[in-house]
């Protein structure tokens, strides 16, 4: 299928991989029901029935109907598990795009987005994606789970049904690695997790832009992106696969808000929406988990793409003054208060 080559002499990595079937944006929507059979089977179902949550999967013979949430492997994979066993050495180093790469329908209804489903749902879907990472890093070849969300064409998109990204790999990401390096050498220097002395930092500052019980939100202090915010677990915590229902309901509450005042001040544009998890198998590389949102406001340019070196034209304390009043007023709507 595909393979991950890297750079001559950077870590950089890149999958160069053909796209098999192409998605036609204009015809029948492929992730909405009654058009189970454009995708790949289900693996896992998501039903509501007699005020319980039953999983179950598609057959040879049928199509689960009713769904709330959906899951099945992609059509167009950016890793496969047939990838060829073909490796090289630099300076032309590859190696397979080995993994699995599963898509997450959020809603069985084509016009919600991540931003308007309510927080039930967003639960249910956070349930499915922490039971695909459970049995993900039970599988060989897997060390490291990436779950991701594209929202709209700028953010790479095929497809404007709510979805979300579940791809594993046989290494852990040049990203992931980075801030794992940079943590364990501030822990080591100062006797204290980085994130967890971000997180004090930020709880009732000017960057914050919203807070409930577990979570914090906040535009962080040197942002890539305008209006780019972090979702945060205000307590030191390095595995998301052994978070509580309490904590994923709390955790929905937060995205909702987040998501929906960023949605609703913006006018609904596209966004990146990433997990910085740890790798979930055993080794030293654990960081403290969180969720960072990139809205695609402002095209890079040179600075940003060629040297590394971002480019903001607000400050994240005007973003997060912006962003928390909407947040804040999109939270009190879902909890009830005028």
């Amino acid at each position: 299928m595909g393979e991950i080559r890297k750079d001559y002499v950077l870590e950089r990595s890149v999958i160069v991989s053909q796209k098999t079937k192409k998605i036609r944006a204009n015809k029948k929507c492929p992730y909405c029901p009654g058009n189970e059979s454009m995708t790949n089977p289900s693996i896992l179902s998501l039903v509501a029935r007699d005020g319980m949550l039953q999983r179950l999967q598609d057959n040879e013979d049928s199509f689960v109907k009713n769904w709330s949430v959906r899951v099945f492997e992609s059509s167009n994979p950016a890793v496969s598990t047939s990838a060829e066993n073909s490796y090289s050495d630099r300076p032309l180093y590859s190696e397979p795009a080995y993994g699995y790469h599963y898509v997450v329908v959020a809603s069985p209804k084509h016009n919600e987005s991540l931003s308007t489903i309510d927080t039930e749902q967003w639960s249910n879907v956070l349930v499915v994606i922490q039971d695909r990472l459970r049995w993900l890093y039970t599988q060989r070849g897997v060390s490291y789970v990436s779950i991701f969300v594209n929202h709209g064409k700028e953010a790479g998109s095929a497809v404007d049904h709510a979805h979300i990204n579940i791809v594993s790999f046989s290494n852990i990401p040049p990203i992931i690695e980075a801030e794992s390096e940079s943590s364990h050498r501030l822990l080591n220097e100062k006797g204290v997790c980085p994130m967890c002395q971000a997180v004090n930092t930020e709880i009732g500052g000017v960057r914050q832009v919203l807070q409930t019980e577990g979570f914090i939100a906040f535009c962080p202090w040197a942002p890539s992106h305008q209006l780019e915010f972090w979702v945060c677990p205000k307590k030191h915590t390095t595995s998301f696969s052994k978070i509580t229902q309490k904590d994923i309901n709390d955790l929905s509450l937060i995205l909702r808000s987040t998501l929906g005042g960023l949605s609703k001040y913006t006018k609904n544009i596209s966004y990146n929406l990433v997990f910085h998890l740890s790798p979930e198998k055993k080794n030293s590389k654990q960081i403290h988990w969180h969720i960072e949102v990139y809205p695609l406001i402002n095209f890079w340019s040179g600075l940003e793409r060629g040297y590394g070196i971002f480019l903001n034209t607000d400050s994240p304390e005007q973003d997060a003054k912006i962003l928390g009043a909407a947040c804040r007023k999109e939270l009190a709507n879902l909890v009830g208060i005028e």
